[in-house]
């Protein structure tokens, strides 16, 4: 794809434009992100594509195409991202100029997927450990974020100490702050900032632990920001059943939230929560798959959309641990 043209008398202002899509799912209680196998890096990477003056009128179309032909995977829900562009995130094309990533958002229900560019689901929680407290707070972040913290604020300038003190308490709920599950890209950019990932350059990198499964350049930055996002929309938008098949139980449902909170939800409150929010209505079919009592079939009640602006499951602030 041609380079942006640079203005008359900017020099070094090239600009290539890529576009990312970042597609969630969930399969059982496992929340999935799909890779492909990176071109250029040889690296797992998110799906990328280029735009078509001839064929493509808006950036959304080039992301469509690229899921739809290159992955042949049926996705619903699309959304605009984030736009990241960095001056160093490419940095193998850097002499050529400023490489700018448009990244979508994307949510597909579950299914083998096949393709050439060798697609994969990867377990969300394999890049961000430290994301997911379904089990109890994870021990990595006393073992090994917590004293790295310990050792940025120790060398810190006096007048950057508050600063930093703040920043590490909402960002990993330490001391008498609380964890707040929604601040994904932040807790990703601190533990860059602290050279705990792969990512940050080799010179800064920290000597001992290296924390989760990187991507291909910055993708696992992107990666960060779409959860986050989708995080955040669990409170105020149905988001949640473009991952879910058309009919699933309330035990479904809850498991496919808990996997994307990256926590534990009360069962009844959940259930309070989702009645009163009048989400769902019963099929009068019940599932009996589940082993024990037949689990009665709920579906999405897409009239909501119409009834209230904010058609969410009420989680304002999903809290913390």
């Amino acid at each position: 794809m041609p380079a942006a043209s640079a203005a008359p008398g900017a020099k070094g202002s090239r600009a290539h434009v890529t576009l990312n899509a970042v597609i969630i799912s969930v399969d059982g209680t496992t929340p999935l992100l799909l890779t492909v196998h990176g071109r250029s890096t040889g690296a797992e990477a998110l799906p990328t594509g280029y735009l078509n003056d001839t064929v493509d009128r808006t950036l959304e179309q080039v992301v469509r195409r690229l899921v739809s032909t290159e992955l042949g995977l049926p996705v619903r829900y699309f959304e605009q991202l984030y736009t990241f562009g960095d001056r160093d995130r490419d940095r193998d094309r850097a002499p050529a100029g400023r490489t700018i990533a448009v990244a979508y958002l994307a949510l597909a229900r579950h299914q083998s997927l096949h393709g050439p560019s060798s697609p994969l689901w990867r377990d969300y929680y394999e890049l961000f450990p430290w994301e997911d407290w379904r089990h109890g707070r994870p021990a990595l972040i006393d073992a090994v974020i917590v004293p790295a913290l310990e050792r940025w604020l120790s060398s810190s300038r006096p007048d950057a100490l508050p600063t930093r003190t703040e920043r590490a308490e909402l960002t990993f709920g330490s001391r008498h702050a609380l964890w707040d599950p929604v601040r994904v890209l932040d807790r990703y950019e601190l533990l860059y900032e602290l050279g705990l990932l792969a990512e940050a350059p080799k010179e800064r990198q920290s000597p001992g632990e290296l924390l989760g499964m990187p991507l291909a350049l910055d993708h696992r930055r992107l990666a960060a920001a779409a959860l986050e996002r989708l995080r955040g929309k669990l409170a105020y938008r149905p988001v949640v059943f473009e991952v879910l098949p058309e009919t699933f139980t309330l035990s479904a449902l809850q498991q496919v939230v808990e996997a994307l909170a990256g926590q534990v939800l009360h069962k009844q409150n959940f259930r309070r929560l989702v009645g009163t929010a009048n989400l769902v209505e019963p099929t009068g079919e019940v599932d009996l798959r589940t082993g024990g009592r037949p689990a009665e079939l709920y579906r999405f009640r897409r009239e909501v959309l119409r009834e209230r602006p904010a058609p969410g499951l009420g989680l304002r602030r999903l809290g913390g641990p």
